[in-house]
């Protein structure tokens, strides 16, 4: 019996909504031996929130890893870290030829709307396919649409490495050799057409100004967003390693000094990745902590394993502070909104100094930006040894950390405007 294709995604604009079905759906797949059902879903609900901008984007994005991920845990019954060049192919084989129970004559909405609640549509169907007078015809797809497929599942994949999370691209394995590779030609236009990851120094310096302006503006309000950014980039973190979530809570304990060096440390527990560690932390960092503490009329620098959360909710009108730091913390929505928030205010800064490009490039980066910009600056700009980042990113190999010393296309482009024609020697 064909399994039935569950939608995954909701539309963009519902997209944030928390969805019951989908939750429950999930802990189905983990009570059934896919442990890392549950998490690879975070991660493609945090890659699609990185399309969000450009909507046909998302479409074709929330498409394609929802059929993946239906023959992926429902077919396959597989991790993805399970995934390689042989395991994709026979995915690609199966949408060449899917079940026909899976396939419709038209275009359905995943879901529907029943008293305020969204619900699987039971009549929309993964694949789409033609008819003529009204009678279906055989279903197929082209070779380019493979590689579209292709492609679409290798930005993915790409984006699972960046997160520490996987370390392998089959999707890139196959757009590179075999029936699927690509030309030479379009090869070299993917590469031209790199996505940017970090900001480059200058937009940076329009993130850190506009993270001053608004704590000088609005202490009440963005002492906690200053501080927020300051430590992200700082220690490389990922938003899910600030935001609350069930079972574990931020605190200011985890802000830990070494009793015999005196040097202090970010502890990171384990998180999405499987990694925990030490970060180290700058002198900066700290004065900003400091700075924050002051704020919250605490003492300039934690205890041992002191409970405070680590970024406080803003207090209540007449509740007062106390009440303010009980309930805390923050989620991941809520982080994701406020450096959102911060990237568009440092991008409009830029606009209005005319530099309208970096205002577009800023605008299409992310919160995950920060943790790419911080270990890429501290290679390319600050000069930190590779092993020193490499433990700091809490990356297993220092080959990931390689990656980083390739600069960004802007980055590059600076520095190939500094290069003379003429050599000294005349």
């Amino acid at each position: 019996m064909t399994p039935r294709a569950m939608p995954l995604f909701d539309t963009l604009s519902r997209f944030e909504q928390p969805n019951h079905s989908v939750n429950l759906y999930l802990a189905g797949l983990i009570q059934a031996g896919i442990a890392d059902a549950g998490v690879t879903y975070e991660h493609s609900y945090d890659w699609l929130l990185e399309q969000r901008s450009v909507e046909n984007n998302f479409k074709s994005h929330r498409s394609e890893l929802t059929i993946f991920f239906h023959w992926l845990w429902r077919v396959e019954q597989r991790s993805i870290t399970q995934v390689d060049r042989q395991v994709l192919s026979r995915y690609l084989e199966y949408c060449r030829q899917p079940p026909p129970a899976l396939i419709g004559y038209c275009n359905l909405s995943q879901f529907k709307s029943c008293e305020g609640e969204r619900l699987p549509n039971d009549s929309w169907k993964p694949f789409l396919g033609k008819s003529r007078d009204g009678a279906p015809l055989a279903y197929q797809l082209s070779h380019s649409a493979i590689r579209t497929k292709l492609a679409l599942l290798s930005a993915f994949f790409s984006y699972l490495i960046d997160v520490d999370f996987l370390d392998r691209n089959p999707a890139a394995i196959l757009l590179r050799a075999g029936r699927y590779k690509l030309s030479q030609q379009h090869q070299r236009a993917g590469e031209d057409d790199e996505q940017l990851k970090a900001f480059s120094e200058l937009q940076w310096s329009y993130v850190m100004e506009c993270c001053d302006r608004l704590a000088d503006a609005e202490p009440e309000v963005h002492q906690r967003t200053r501080f927020l950014i300051h430590l992200m980039y700082s220690c490389y973190l990922r938003i899910s390693e600030v935001a609350a979530r069930p079972g574990y809570t931020p605190v200011m304990g985890q802000f830990r000094r070494d009793r015999k060096t005196g040097v202090w440390g970010f502890f990171v527990p384990m998180s999405k990745s499987g990694k925990s560690g030490t970060v180290a932390v700058s002198d900066q960092l700290l004065q900003s902590l400091t700075r924050y503490r002051r704020f919250l009329g605490l003492s300039e620098l934690p205890a041992p394993d002191e409970q405070t959360p680590l970024l406080v909710r803003h207090r209540a009108s007449g509740r007062g502070r106390d009440a303010g730091i009980r309930q805390a913390n923050l989620g991941i929505r809520q982080l994701r909104e406020i450096i959102d928030g911060v990237i568009a205010q440092a991008a409009e800064l830029a606009a209005a100094d005319g530099l309208h490009q970096d205002a577009a490039e800023m605008r299409a980066l992310s919160s995950h930006s920060l943790r790419h910009t911080g270990i890429s600056h501290d290679i390319n700009l600050h000069g930190r040894p590779l092993s020193h980042v490499q433990a700091d990113a809490r990356h297993d190999s220092i080959d990931t950390t390689s990656r980083y010393l390739h600069t960004s296309r802007v980055e590059r482009h600076e520095s190939a405007a500094r290069k003379p024609m003429e050599t000294l020697g005349r």
